[in-house]
């Protein structure tokens, strides 16, 4: 297990994933700029309950499972605002976190295996093709690759990866989001995932 600087968000982040974030709090700003001075990684883990800006009477409740993000881009269009797009690594549970200086989080972190190369099971081909459809759409609407929610390369045909990207991208309750992503089996992930499009009837 190792000990890591851990960033609160109200979405998950999952492997392959990419989110853009905005840092302006003093915790944030110092972990961040150490984490692209020295190229390392930091935990992105969802809240279960509290505000992603702290305030003096939040209580901020950690989800148990969390994944590593590595800064691909970022801008300071001021002394105390940085602007960054990171992407997700590894996976990892969370076994015990405090609060440290400047109300940082802090945790341990026990590493879960990537998910192994799964091709997307026939009776889950729908889930892949809405999610192609939604792709094509941006791309048709002239969203810029940068700009979009996930990032290439699009695997559509890996089970893991469109689960993955469904699991981002739908508003599923934050307990849910802790449950899908603590899955080590892509199947059983995507599986969870086409019932709630289906209920949409987005598959």
């Amino acid at each position: 297990m190792s000990l890591i600087p851990l960033f609160p968000l109200s979405n998950a982040l999952f492997p392959a994933g990419v989110v853009h974030l905005r840092i302006f709090e003093v915790r944030y700003l110092d972990m961040i700029r150490r984490s692209i001075a020295d190229n390392t990684e930091f935990g992105i883990v969802g809240l279960l309950a509290g505000s992603e800006v702290r305030s003096p009477e939040g209580v901020e409740t950690l989800s148990p499972v969390g994944t590593m993000a590595r800064v691909e881009t970022w801008e300071a269009p001021m002394p105390a605002l940085l602007e960054i797009r990171c992407r997700g690594t590894s996976r990892f549970r969370l076994r015990s976190s405090e609060v440290a200086k400047y109300g940082l989080w802090m945790g341990e972190a026990e590493p879960i295996a990537d998910d192994p190369p799964t091709p997307v099971p026939a009776a889950m081909q729908a889930s892949a093709d809405a999610l192609g459809r939604l792709v094509a759409q941006w791309q048709q609407d002239g969203v810029p690759a940068e700009r979009m929610p996930l990032a290439p390369p699009f695997r559509l045909d890996d089970c893991g990866w469109v689960a993955n990207r469904w699991c981002e991208l739908l508003p599923l309750p934050p307990d849910d989001k802790a449950t899908l992503l603590g899955l080590t089996d892509p199947v059983a992930r995507l599986a969870a995932i086409q019932d709630v499009l289906r209920g949409q009837g987005l598959a």
